[in-house]
């Protein structure tokens, strides 16, 4: 694929509508990211167990379509080295188009896949290859356009628009709930049959208006600069693996979000539903989470940019941690109503928290020329620690113990992971990204000197 061109210096009023522009895109790529993900997610915990995993055990079936989920988790990192080198050494908007086409043709072909009756032991296979498709894409899709948002917008409101990124994850989210709270009202066999094809091929409507948004977008403008330069990374992993602090820091601080995501999104539907709940109450819980995370999320964002990074994240870590028995606990209680509540403070609020802050905080933890590759590899591997493999471990702890009990000490293990590296990551949120990229050990000098802000 060709380089993306140098784009010409714009005016200011291009900026703020570029950066606006930039903002949306990013927003609709990670709706549509995790739209596909959050799927999948859904439907293996209501029915892939028995449609690609026939004749075992319902919990070892549970087990096996999480196992499914679990690879596209392995991939992720992976598709974030692939993707970010061709970032770092192309340009971020070229690899964007890539991700997202390649994210939604995968999910598409999800919906359209034989199961196990049809073609026997290659629909699991076909599955897994998609599912390891989907990782790929979005190992690539969250960097690129988090790190398109902050390196348009000015130094002092980066937390803020970088949220937009962040908020398609409650989007993507109350869209796939929402898709999928309707065809679970079909009757059991016709849902089987085909109902749960239907929010696997409607994807294809959120990866068309994503990819229009996508094509407007400029390049962004630091890498411009590189590129003008001529100062592009020659292998963008290699350099970031040479300095492997920021690396670790950036994976392990993101560990508690992503525990708390999978465990209290795709993990509570077979759980809950397994202790007598309805489909419909507990995606009810789910929808109402993530209209008050699309709320908290850009809160918790903006407040990073007053306050800093660390104490946002900090606070949302300590709350999770707190939160977590009684949150279960309110889940056993078996009550619509308290389910509700339970879903609310221990993802809509307290997840939301540590989540917000991190597209920012990843991304100034690396100088522009390998941005991509870092902020892209850090961010998938705390999912794949916190999120790839919580629910399968979940399951098993669960079906052997009886009780919530484990689910409650993942999230306080995740959330005390996150806690302990905020004591080890310096603070970003007034540091200059060219100052980052001039000497990386600078980051968290909150005397850095600022760039012209652009407005909202």
């Amino acid at each position: 694929m060709p380089p993306s061109p140098v784009a010409p210096d714009p005016t200011r009023s291009e900026r703020n509508r570029q950066l606006r522009r930039v903002a949306l895109s990013g927003l609709l790529g990670t709706a549509v990211e995790f739209y596909d993900f959050l799927v999948y997610g859904t439907v293996a915990a209501l029915v892939f167990g028995e449609l690609f995993f026939p004749g075992a055990d319902p919990a070892v079936g549970t087990i096996a379509a999480f196992g499914t989920f679990a690879a596209g988790y392995v991939a992720r990192p992976l598709g974030g080295i692939l993707f970010g080198h061709f970032g770092d050494r192309l340009g971020r908007k070229s690899m964007l188009l890539l991700t997202m086409g390649l994210m939604g043709a995968a999910s598409f072909l999800v919906g359209l896949l034989p199961t196990y009756d049809t073609i026997g032991v290659w629909a699991p296979v076909l599955l897994i290859t998609l599912r390891v498709v989907q990782g790929l894409a979005i190992g690539g899709e969250w960097g690129g356009a988090t790190l398109m948002v902050v390196e348009h917008a000015g130094e002092r409101r980066r937390g803020l628009w970088s949220s937009f990124t962040q908020m398609g994850a409650p989007l993507g989210s109350l869209l796939s709930t929402a898709v999928v709270a309707l065809v679970v009202t079909l009757p059991e066999d016709e849902f089987a049959a085909w109902g749960w094809r239907v929010p696997f091929l409607l994807s294809v409507v959120l990866l068309g208006v994503g990819l229009f948004v996508r094509l407007k977008v400029v390049e962004s403008p630091l890498f411009a600069e590189v590129k003008q330069d001529r100062a592009e990374s020659r292998l963008p992993i290699l350099d970031v693996l040479r300095r492997p602090r920021p690396l670790v820091l950036a994976c392990c601080v993101g560990i508690g979000a992503f525990t708390a995501q999978s465990l209290l999104t795709s993990y509570l539907i077979s759980y809950a539903t397994g202790i007598g709940y309805a489909r419909p109450q507990v995606l009810t819980a789910l929808t109402v989470s993530a209209a008050v995370a699309l709320v908290v999320l850009p809160c918790a964002s903006a407040l990073s940019d007053r306050v800093g990074r660390r104490p946002v994240v900090l606070a949302g870590a300590i709350a999770s941690a707190a939160l977590a028995f009684p949150v279960m606990a309110l889940v056993d209680s078996k009550s619509p109503g308290l389910l509700i509540v339970a879903v609310v403070l221990g993802h809509g609020i307290a997840q939301s928290t540590m989540y917000g802050p991190l597209g920012a905080l990843l991304s100034e933890m690396f100088g522009t020329k390998v941005r991509y590759t870092g902020a892209s590899l850090g961010y998938q591997g705390a999912t794949l620690v916190g999120a790839g493999f919580s629910p399968m471990i979940a399951g098993s702890l669960v079906a052997g113990s009886g009780t919530s009990t484990p689910v409650a000490l993942l999230l306080c293990g995740g959330a005390a992971v996150t806690a302990a590296t905020v004591l080890f990551v310096r603070e970003t949120s007034r540091t200059s990204l060219t100052e980052t990229d001039t000497d990386p050990d600078t980051a968290g000098n909150s005397n850095a000197p600022h760039t012209e802000e652009i407005s909202a």
